[in-house]
């Protein structure tokens, strides 16, 4: 029982460990994670089309959105793939691209053109759209607040579903004229969820791709989730306390130090522990993904996230005080978010890996029997034995493995 209760508080330092300790790494020489110094002109401070995508001979444009709460968005559109006369004459299907937690849209973009699932589709005739959540690098503005001023930062991935991404959609759609398919993966497929469970997005999808997906995290099954448990239970109230979540500040920075003293716990091999034995990365990525990994995000998130746990269900922010429940939700405790809800015949495609410690199998298999009812021709679910979370968006061989996959599954669906 005492495992169990301190494996409810393990989801939140699991994405603290993991961001926390790629950035320490970059200083040390040792192991697989180590930084080397390499030079890359434009830099990702230029933009992410210029530093990923046109560099590679693709057309990009660097767009903002602004959502409903004043937050200003930053979007990347792939315009044509380097095969300009294949399909040339057709209409092309719009994909939106979302990532997941402490990471942007550059998180898609860390091998080669033909192993990076944005180019593999603009390649395939797909018109590409890569989105960036709120607090990341490109996406820190707002109409009237600073990322200095902690109200910036009073948000949690409930705005995600309610401002961030209906801006995008609301903004894609209204540029194509067309239904859009999406492409999430992790927090990515979280958000995608919870909207579709209220009923928002649909009239404007055309289906879904869902890679490792998170709406459950009760069998997170990492031994560093319950050891970091231990430690950071009584640093909650403290670390509440900062606004902006920035894996690379001091104080979040010193914890993970500490963590890494117990004598379990291998900190050079820290991608293992946390997201699984991920079968199919290239060592030469790593130093790209640390060039821009991590990303800040709200601490508010980040406490919304480890309340998936502790209360095992699906839900708006918990404010943990009843009045405050009220104010905000009219009623004590939070709504949940409804996965039944979902409409039986949205296409959703769905691929999760057998060694993935995050969105581990039977958390998986908690959301497919949400979506049993699910109309059988519209719900294709992928199972990959060997792969593990970072293999979904880095995976040297995903094209194969899983994005092909993703392709027919979109062209199946037919013209709207």
């Amino acid at each position: 029982m005492i495992l169990l209760h301190l494996m409810k508080f393990s989801v939140l330092l699991f994405f603290l460990v993991v961001a926390t300790f790629l950035y320490q790494v970059q200083a040390s020489n040792h192991g697989f994670f180590s930084r080397k110094k390499v030079g890359i002109s434009p830099t990702i401070d230029d933009g992410i089309c210029a530093s990923s995508i046109i560099v590679y001979g693709y057309k990009c444009q660097e767009i903002q959105v602004v959502t409903k709460d004043g937050y200003i968005l930053s979007l990347q559109r792939i315009l044509e793939g380097r095969n300009k006369a294949k399909n040339g004459s057709m209409k092309k299907q719009p994909v939106i691209l979302q990532h997941g937690v402490l990471v942007d849209g550059m998180t898609w973009l860390m091998n080669s053109p033909e192993q990076d699932l944005p180019l593999i589709l603009a390649d395939n005739s797909f018109d590409v759209w890569i989105a960036n959540t709120r607090g990341t690098k490109h996406s820190r503005r707002h109409v009237s607040l600073d990322p200095s001023n902690p109200v910036f930062w009073n948000w949690s991935w409930d705005e995600l579903v309610t401002y961030d991404l209906p801006a995008v959609f609301d903004y894609v759609y209204s540029q194509t004229g067309q239904k859009i398919n999406y492409v999430g993966h992790s927090l990515g497929t979280l958000i995608a969820l919870a909207s579709f469970s209220e009923r928002n997005l649909v009239n404007q999808l055309k289906s879904a791709a869902l890679l490792s997906p998170i709406a459950y995290l009760s069998h997170m099954n990492t031994a560093l989730g319950v050891v970091a448990a231990k430690s950071f239970v009584g640093e909650i109230t403290t670390l509440i306390g900062l606004a902006e979540f920035n894996p690379k500040g001091l104080r979040i920075d010193a914890f993970v130090k500490l963590l890494c003293d117990y004598p379990r716990i291998d900190c050079y091999d820290l991608m293992t522990e946390l997201t699984g034995k991920n079968c199919c990365l290239n060592s030469s990525i790593i130093d790209r993904f640390l060039m821009n990994e991590p990303q800040s995000t709200s601490t508010k998130n980040m406490v919304h996230l480890a309340q998936i746990v502790r209360h095992g269900v699906l839900a708006k922010f918990n404010y943990e005080r009843p009045d405050y429940n009220i104010v905000h939700y009219g009623q004590v405790v939070p709504p949940i978010y409804n996965l039944s809800n979902i409409p039986h015949d949205l296409p959703l495609f769905i691929s999760y890996g057998g060694q993935d410690a995050l969105s581990d199998v039977r958390d998986v298999e908690n959301l497919l029997d949400k979506l049993k009812f699910h109309d059988v021709d519209k719900r294709s679910v992928q199972f990959v034995k060997e792969y593990a979370h970072a293999d979904y968006i880095m995976g040297f061989n995903a094209k194969d493995i899983v994005y092909n996959s993703v392709i027919s599954f979109f062209n199946s669906q037919g013209n709207t």
